[in-house]
């Protein structure tokens, strides 16, 4: 078997075993009052599970990396198949999904923020026109926040990694929580900067109510997850949540030393020296271990 394909098929079949395991952690939010903590919080709690599956890479590409092209141990094709098949479905369906919300048009939605590496502000010029200067600055000053932490990335990464996870419903209400915890966190960001409360309210309940005013059909493709921006999210619980908490005294933030350890990217380049670190003992000690784990399959 070519060492690529052996090497893609271990990975869906160790990094999904994984994966499945972990998608049924409960990952409790703690009771923080602080939304930029908070956010962080849950966003660790939406990425943990993934962290196994990229140490079981790592480890796999460094063993790769000792072995010939292609591999010479006999290997039962259908025990293979059999392991690799729900897994690579698996696989496949969170790659489908996240292609489309690449390469799919944004539907109309109010106000949102589009774009990975440089995100950009869509704002409706039906909805612009319902709106006082005030409320626009204040939608503005909320969706600036969010293209300032890159958050249409994080959002499309963490779909990836709920995807990854189904059928899991943990799994999906770790990633509702955290888009909850993500819209409070830049709510008061723009507050920080000078928003009213009201007027951050007052576009919130516009944003619902053109939001009611489009097509169907529009609304039906807003219901979903599988689009990379960031937008207007949550049930009518969740609005009024918000909207509560938009109108209460803004709680005190927390040290920006601690957010700005915990931020992304630089959360992400935290691991890289460690998964560095998992591929060197892949490539000493990965024939150790895979060679009996193949054995097994001969």
């Amino acid at each position: 078997m070519e060492r690529e394909t052996l090497l893609t098929m271990l990975l869906m079949i160790f990094g999904g075993c994984a994966l499945q395991a972990l998608a049924a952690w409960p990952g409790t939010l703690p009771a923080i009052a602080d939304a930029d903590s908070l956010e962080q919080a849950a966003w660790l709690r939406v990425c943990l599970p993934a962290l196994p599956m990229l140490f079981i890479a790592a480890w796999l590409a460094g063993w790769a990396l000792t072995q010939p092209d292609p591999v010479r141990d006999r290997l039962d094709p259908f025990v293979v198949v059999a392991l690799w098949l729900p897994f690579g479905l698996l696989f496949l369906r969170a790659l489908l999904r996240a292609v489309w919300a690449l390469v799919r048009e944004p539907p109309e939605c109010g106000v949102s923020t589009v774009g990975f590496m440089t995100p950009l502000v869509l704002f409706s010029p039906f909805l612009a026109r319902q709106l006082d200067e005030p409320v626009i600055q204040a939608a503005l000053a909320h969706e600036r926040a969010h293209g300032r932490h890159r958050d249409p990335l994080r959002i499309w990464v963490a779909q990836l990694i709920t995807d990854l996870q189904w059928p899991w419903p943990r799994a999906r209400r770790r990633f509702e929580a955290w888009l909850e915890a993500l819209e409070w966190a830049r709510d008061d960001e723009a507050r920080r900067e000078g928003i009213e409360g009201s007027e951050l309210a007052a576009a919130v309940l516009a944003s619902v109510r053109f939001l009611g005013a489009i097509a169907p059909r529009q609304r039906t493709a807003l219901t979903g997850t599988q689009l990379a921006h960031a937008r207007l999210v949550g049930d009518g619980q969740t609005l009024r949540r918000r909207v509560a908490r938009m109108l209460a005294p803004l709680p005190r933030p927390a040290l920006p030393e601690a957010r700005r350890v915990l931020g992304f990217p630089a959360s992400a380049a935290l691991w890289i020296p460690v998964l560095l670190a998992v591929l060197a003992l892949g490539i000493v000690y990965g024939g150790l271990v895979m060679r009996p784990l193949l054995a097994l399959t001969a």
